[in-house]
Protein backbone atom coordinates (compact mmCIF):
# COMPACT_ATOMS: atom_id res chain seq x y z
CA UNK A 1 0.00 0.00 0.00
CA UNK A 2 2.70 2.53 1.14
CA UNK A 3 4.93 1.45 -2.17
CA UNK A 4 2.34 2.57 -4.38
CA UNK A 5 1.01 5.67 -2.63
CA UNK A 6 4.52 6.46 -2.87
CA UNK A 7 5.41 6.01 -6.18
CA UNK A 8 2.12 7.81 -7.15
CA UNK A 9 3.31 10.91 -5.36
CA UNK A 10 6.60 10.84 -7.15
CA UNK A 11 8.59 9.46 -3.47
CA UNK A 12 11.71 6.95 -4.24
CA UNK A 13 11.61 3.96 -1.97
CA UNK A 14 14.08 2.07 -0.55
CA UNK A 15 13.90 -1.67 0.81
CA UNK A 16 16.08 -1.73 4.26
CA UNK A 17 14.36 -5.50 5.19
CA UNK A 18 11.98 -7.51 4.47
CA UNK A 19 10.77 -10.60 6.25
CA UNK A 20 8.44 -13.46 6.12
CA UNK A 21 6.25 -15.39 8.29
CA UNK A 22 6.96 -18.32 6.03
CA UNK A 23 2.97 -19.03 5.87
CA UNK A 24 2.45 -16.86 2.95
CA UNK A 25 2.47 -13.63 5.62
CA UNK A 26 4.97 -10.28 6.49
CA UNK A 27 6.82 -10.10 9.50
CA UNK A 28 8.32 -7.26 9.37
CA UNK A 29 9.58 -4.50 6.58
CA UNK A 30 11.52 -1.77 6.98
CA UNK A 31 12.17 0.37 3.70
CA UNK A 32 12.96 4.31 3.38
CA UNK A 33 10.89 7.01 1.66
CA UNK A 34 12.51 9.84 0.07
CA UNK A 35 10.46 13.13 -1.20
CA UNK A 36 9.37 16.67 -0.41
CA UNK A 37 6.95 16.38 2.11
CA UNK A 38 6.86 12.35 2.74
CA UNK A 39 7.35 12.62 6.47
CA UNK A 40 4.49 15.21 7.30
CA UNK A 41 2.07 13.24 5.32
CA UNK A 42 2.91 9.61 6.05
CA UNK A 43 3.71 10.06 10.22
CA UNK A 44 -0.30 10.29 10.35
CA UNK A 45 0.36 6.32 9.74
CA UNK A 46 1.87 5.74 13.22
CA UNK A 47 0.20 3.63 15.31
CA UNK A 48 -1.66 0.12 15.28
CA UNK A 49 -3.67 -0.90 12.02
CA UNK A 50 -6.23 -3.65 12.86
CA UNK A 51 -7.27 -6.08 10.17
CA UNK A 52 -10.71 -8.21 10.29
CA UNK A 53 -11.24 -10.12 7.42
CA UNK A 54 -12.78 -14.12 6.76
CA UNK A 55 -9.36 -16.10 5.83
CA UNK A 56 -10.11 -18.61 3.04
CA UNK A 57 -9.27 -21.75 5.16
CA UNK A 58 -12.49 -20.47 8.03
CA UNK A 59 -15.19 -22.66 6.37
CA UNK A 60 -17.96 -21.59 9.31
CA UNK A 61 -17.29 -17.68 7.73
CA UNK A 62 -16.37 -16.30 10.93
CA UNK A 63 -13.96 -12.80 10.93
CA UNK A 64 -10.35 -13.06 12.46
CA UNK A 65 -9.19 -9.96 13.42
CA UNK A 66 -5.41 -9.62 13.71
CA UNK A 67 -2.73 -6.06 13.87
CA UNK A 68 -0.11 -4.59 12.46
CA UNK A 69 1.57 -1.89 14.10
CA UNK A 70 3.38 0.99 11.56
CA UNK A 71 6.44 3.45 12.88
CA UNK A 72 6.97 5.98 10.62
CA UNK A 73 10.36 7.99 11.62
CA UNK A 74 11.98 11.40 10.58
CA UNK A 75 15.96 10.40 8.87
CA UNK A 76 18.21 11.78 10.76
CA UNK A 77 21.27 13.20 10.39
CA UNK A 78 24.37 12.87 12.07
CA UNK A 79 24.35 16.00 13.23
CA UNK A 80 21.25 14.95 14.99
CA UNK A 81 22.40 12.34 16.44
CA UNK A 82 26.02 11.12 17.21
CA UNK A 83 26.48 7.71 17.78
CA UNK A 84 29.94 6.21 19.15
CA UNK A 85 31.43 3.82 17.41
CA UNK A 86 32.44 1.93 20.45
CA UNK A 87 28.66 1.73 21.27
CA UNK A 88 27.96 -0.52 18.19
CA UNK A 89 28.40 -4.30 17.53
CA UNK A 90 28.43 -5.65 13.70
CA UNK A 91 27.52 -8.88 12.50
CA UNK A 92 27.77 -10.28 8.73
CA UNK A 93 25.78 -13.40 7.63
CA UNK A 94 24.48 -14.63 4.29
CA UNK A 95 21.56 -12.98 3.00
CA UNK A 96 17.99 -15.18 3.21
CA UNK A 97 16.40 -12.79 1.17
CA UNK A 98 15.74 -12.78 -2.87
CA UNK A 99 18.70 -11.02 -4.42
CA UNK A 100 20.12 -13.89 -6.08
CA UNK A 101 22.43 -16.09 -5.78
CA UNK A 102 25.37 -13.50 -5.75
CA UNK A 103 23.74 -12.31 -2.28
CA UNK A 104 23.19 -15.47 -0.26
CA UNK A 105 26.22 -16.86 -1.59
CA UNK A 106 28.65 -14.04 0.67
CA UNK A 107 28.19 -12.65 3.82
CA UNK A 108 26.67 -9.57 2.78
CA UNK A 109 23.84 -9.02 5.20
CA UNK A 110 24.77 -6.70 7.89
CA UNK A 111 22.99 -6.72 12.11
CA UNK A 112 24.10 -3.62 13.85
CA UNK A 113 23.58 -3.60 17.81
CA UNK A 114 23.72 -0.68 19.63
CA UNK A 115 24.49 -1.85 22.93
CA UNK A 116 23.35 0.99 25.48
CA UNK A 117 19.86 0.69 23.93
CA UNK A 118 19.44 -2.81 23.03
CA UNK A 119 18.17 -1.56 19.01
CA UNK A 120 18.74 -4.15 16.80
CA UNK A 121 18.71 -3.31 12.65
CA UNK A 122 19.33 -5.58 10.32
CA UNK A 123 19.43 -4.97 6.40
CA UNK A 124 20.28 -7.50 3.23
CA UNK A 125 18.91 -5.84 0.32
CA UNK A 126 22.01 -4.83 -1.09
CA UNK A 127 24.37 -7.05 -2.51
CA UNK A 128 27.13 -5.35 -0.71
CA UNK A 129 28.16 -5.34 2.86
CA UNK A 130 29.20 -1.81 2.97
CA UNK A 131 25.73 -0.07 1.54
CA UNK A 132 23.86 -2.22 3.78
CA UNK A 133 26.01 -1.15 6.66
CA UNK A 134 25.23 2.47 5.49
CA UNK A 135 21.82 1.68 5.61
CA UNK A 136 21.23 0.12 8.72
CA UNK A 137 22.86 2.56 10.06
CA UNK A 138 20.66 5.43 8.85
CA UNK A 139 17.75 3.16 10.09
CA UNK A 140 19.40 3.27 13.81
CA UNK A 141 19.81 6.97 13.53
CA UNK A 142 16.45 7.08 13.00
CA UNK A 143 15.65 5.19 15.89
CA UNK A 144 17.70 7.03 18.36
CA UNK A 145 16.47 9.59 17.30
CA UNK A 146 12.43 8.70 17.96
CA UNK A 147 13.97 7.55 21.33
CA UNK A 148 14.81 11.20 21.98
CA UNK A 149 11.72 12.64 20.71
CA UNK A 150 9.75 10.79 23.02
CA UNK A 151 11.16 11.80 25.66
CA UNK A 152 10.83 15.54 24.81
CA UNK A 153 7.39 15.15 24.03
CA UNK A 154 6.83 13.72 27.53
CA UNK A 155 8.07 16.95 28.94
CA UNK A 156 5.24 18.75 26.44
CA UNK A 157 2.24 16.33 26.67
CA UNK A 158 -0.26 19.28 27.19
CA UNK A 159 0.37 20.17 24.08
CA UNK A 160 0.35 16.77 22.44
CA UNK A 161 -3.10 15.80 23.41
CA UNK A 162 -4.37 18.94 21.07
CA UNK A 163 -2.99 17.18 18.36
CA UNK A 164 -3.93 14.31 16.17
CA UNK A 165 -2.15 11.07 17.10
CA UNK A 166 1.21 10.94 15.07
CA UNK A 167 3.53 8.82 16.82
CA UNK A 168 2.39 6.31 19.42
CA UNK A 169 2.48 2.95 18.25
CA UNK A 170 0.78 1.57 20.76
CA UNK A 171 -2.25 3.78 19.45
CA UNK A 172 -5.18 1.81 17.73
CA UNK A 173 -5.48 4.12 14.47
CA UNK A 174 -7.34 2.08 11.97
CA UNK A 175 -9.72 -0.28 11.32
CA UNK A 176 -9.37 -2.20 8.00
CA UNK A 177 -12.93 -4.15 7.42
CA UNK A 178 -12.53 -6.80 4.35
CA UNK A 179 -16.13 -8.30 4.42
CA UNK A 180 -17.67 -4.78 4.49
CA UNK A 181 -15.26 -3.39 2.30
CA UNK A 182 -14.31 -0.07 4.23
CA UNK A 183 -11.43 1.19 5.99
CA UNK A 184 -12.09 3.80 9.27
CA UNK A 185 -10.04 5.80 11.07
CA UNK A 186 -10.67 6.24 14.55
CA UNK A 187 -8.81 9.40 15.00
CA UNK A 188 -11.00 11.67 13.16
CA UNK A 189 -13.81 8.93 12.52
CA UNK A 190 -13.91 8.90 9.20
CA UNK A 191 -15.16 5.98 7.29
CA UNK A 192 -14.74 5.11 3.44
CA UNK A 193 -16.11 2.26 1.48
CA UNK A 194 -13.18 1.63 -1.38
CA UNK A 195 -11.14 -0.68 0.36
CA UNK A 196 -9.30 -2.22 -2.41
CA UNK A 197 -8.57 1.20 -4.20
CA UNK A 198 -7.14 2.21 -0.80
CA UNK A 199 -5.22 -0.94 -0.55
CA UNK A 200 -4.10 -0.03 -3.86
CA UNK A 201 -2.12 3.21 -2.55
CA UNK A 202 -5.04 5.93 -3.05
CA UNK A 203 -4.94 6.94 0.37
CA UNK A 204 -4.58 10.89 -0.39
CA UNK A 205 -8.05 11.67 1.13
CA UNK A 206 -7.73 10.12 4.42
CA UNK A 207 -4.57 12.00 4.81
CA UNK A 208 -5.32 15.05 3.77
CA UNK A 209 -8.31 14.63 6.38
CA UNK A 210 -5.52 14.18 8.98
CA UNK A 211 -3.69 16.26 8.40
CA UNK A 212 -6.84 18.85 8.05
CA UNK A 213 -7.97 17.71 11.67
CA UNK A 214 -4.60 18.01 13.34
CA UNK A 215 -4.09 22.09 11.80
CA UNK A 216 -7.78 22.42 13.22
CA UNK A 217 -7.04 21.00 16.48
CA UNK A 218 -3.47 23.04 16.99
CA UNK A 219 -5.49 26.15 16.02
CA UNK A 220 -8.18 26.14 18.23
CA UNK A 221 -5.35 25.27 20.79
CA UNK A 222 -3.41 28.32 19.99
CA UNK A 223 -6.90 30.44 20.17
CA UNK A 224 -7.21 29.19 23.79
CA UNK A 225 -3.29 30.29 24.98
Amino acid sequence: MYHMYADKQGYKTEDIDISSQGIGGMKEATFIVRGEGAYSKLKYESGVHRVQRVPETESGGRIHTSTATVAVLPEADEVDIKIDPNDIRTDVYRSSGNGGQSVNTTDSAVRLTHIPTGLVVTCQDEKSQIKNKDKAMRVLRARLYEIEEQKRQKEISDNRKSQVGTGDRSERIRTYNYPQGRITDHRINKTIYQLNDFLDGNIEEMIDSLITEDQTRKLKTMGED
